[in-house]
């Protein structure tokens, strides 16, 4: 499959998009008043201890305080993490070990200070996740300077070549500091690990020199900007070409790849094209598309994405197809071609968390298996790590699927302001009926006179007209005249009303 970089730069954001088969897989955005702060080194203080979580909030200098939980707590004394094989871009390295942890107060006291890394930026009402197991991201490797380990990426599959580069890692490295070799390692000599194994050094010495000085909080370190970011983890020999759009830009890709990939040869173009470049590749669009819930599948069928606070559930449905042989078939078809797109939508829109997938139910047992096999395949191609379990007998799917950014939706896009995020507002006679109870209310036992009704044009227009034997009723009741007003500046569920 042909892949390509598509990248658009302003003087306020940068968007960088990953196209496979001419269709966009994967979109990174930075924008200048928020930049990103994943992999960013600060110098923190430990504001609270919370025993009963076994966990702490520390403040790095962000509006709200980061979370380090127990596991992430480096403790030269008794380490209380192991390291994993795995491909990362220096987030998320630790996993818990079967043994007790120990006490979280045993390891931080308040007011500490102590140096931290950013492993999950803030999302929604969140702080950022933070590890104090720094990791250090190169192109062929990843340093951890805290930890004796090395570890080789999954995706390397040759038993042979796993063992070469655990014993070239192994023979080089600093004694007590770990590398995870990447899976673009694979193949490659002993002098180009050992070249970005000393970059990583020097650069670790670099930023560790002028800790102590620093008070606490500070921002000891910042990760590369999102084009180079992208250009580290993202590029290898499948990329057949990287477009750009400013000069600028084009230089200093130039440059990077001169610095760090002189031996691989990449066709980059510099686009003098008279209309926008996402519009010329027709990427405005199919972004676009991935802000909505429905997603519609070639054969008639669809999948519904709904994201809330605690995960996101897909649905997958027939919609207008109707197959051509039986019921069975029909859904098999409908499930087999909906788990690629949800694959693909999953990286477009970088959901992560919890997802339940609501395939559409399958009576066979062998049916449910190969939809199974089919979606693990489908997110083989998916760089974050993802976790799927079976499918239950109602057609569910649980799975995760590592959350480092925001969601291009909630990156993109804000809660309404109109619904206040809630994604609906009343029906415009349920909104009447609370008018007319609340007059009965406010109509009871007063003398004769006047009551003035101020409501958004559309209920008022209603109640002037087809809704006016309720007003009818309750004048008729009360011996006092309601008269209606519109206010175009309401809300449609606001009303007001004023006696006297």
């Amino acid at each position: 499959m042909t892949r390509e970089l598509v990248i658009n730069t302003t003087s306020h954001e940068t968007r960088v998009a990953l196209l496979e088969g001419g269709h966009i897989a994967e979109l990174y955005i930075e924008r200048e008043r928020e930049m990103g702060i994943v992999s960013n080194i600060y110098k923190g203080r430990v504001i609270r201890v919370l025993p009963g979580m076994q966990a702490a909030f520390v403040d790095i200098g962000l509006e709200k305080a980061a979370f380090l939980y127990v596991a992430d707590v480096f403790d030269e004394m008794n380490e209380v993490a192991r390291y994993v094989d795995g491909d990362s871009s220096g987030t998320d390295q630790a996993e818990a070990v079967e043994q007790p942890l120990p006490p979280i107060e045993d390891l931080l006291k308040e007011g500490q200070e102590i140096l931290v890394q950013i492993s999950k930026e803030p999302i929604s009402t969140k702080g950022a996740r933070i590890t104090s197991h720094i990791s250090l991201p190169g192109r062929h490797l990843v340093y951890m300077p805290t930890v004796d380990h090395v570890g080789i990426s999954r995706r390397i599959d040759d038993e042979e070549e796993r063992e070469r580069l655990r014993l070239l890692v192994e023979s080089m490295k600093p004694e007590g500091s770990g590398f995870i070799v990447r899976t673009v390692s694979e193949g490659k000599s002993e002098a180009d690990l050992q070249a970005d194994m000393k970059f990583l050094v020097e650069l670790w010495k670099d930023i560790s020199s002028g800790v102590d000085e620093r008070k606490a909080p500070a921002l000891i370190h910042s990760d590369l900007d999102v084009t180079s970011k992208v250009l580290r983890d993202i590029l290898t020999e499948d990329v057949r070409r990287i477009i750009v759009d400013t000069q600028d830009e084009y230089n200093k890709i130039v440059r990077f790849i001169r610095t760090f990939m002189p031996k691989l040869n990449y066709c980059i173009e510099l686009y003098d094209g008279d209309e926008p470049i996402f519009d010329s590749f027709g990427l405005e669009v199919e972004i676009s598309r991935a802000l909505g819930k429905k997603v519609w599948l070639k054969s008639g069928g669809s999948i519904i994405i709904e994201q809330t606070e605690a995960l996101t559930a897909v649905d997958v449905n027939t919609g207008r197809y109707v197959g051509k042989h039986n019921l069975e078939d029909t859904i098999l078809k409908t499930n087999l071609e909906a788990l690629k797109e949800i694959a693909f939508q999953l990286r477009l829109r970088n959901i992560g968390g919890l997802i339940i997938v609501d395939f559409i139910d399958m009576e066979k047992e062998a049916h449910r298996e190969k939809v199974h096999a089919a979606f693990e395949e489908a997110l083989k191609n998916d760089k974050n790590k993802t976790n799927i379990l079976k499918i239950s007998e109602l057609g569910l799917v649980e799975m995760t699927r590592k959350r480092v950014r925001e969601s291009i939706g909630r990156t993109l896009c804000e809660p309404c302001t109109y619904c206040e995020g809630k994604g609906y507002v009343k029906g415009h006679l349920t909104v009447i009926y609370e008018i007319l109870r609340e007059l009965q209310r406010e109509l009871k036992g007063l003398p004769a006179g006047r009551i003035t009704l101020l409501a958004h044009p559309a209920i008022a227009g209603l109640l002037i007209d087809e809704e006016r034997a309720g007003i009818d009723e309750l004048e008729q009741e009360s011996g006092r005249s309601v008269v209606i007003n519109s206010r175009p500046g309401f809300h449609v569920e606001q009303f007001e009303i004023a006696i006297g």
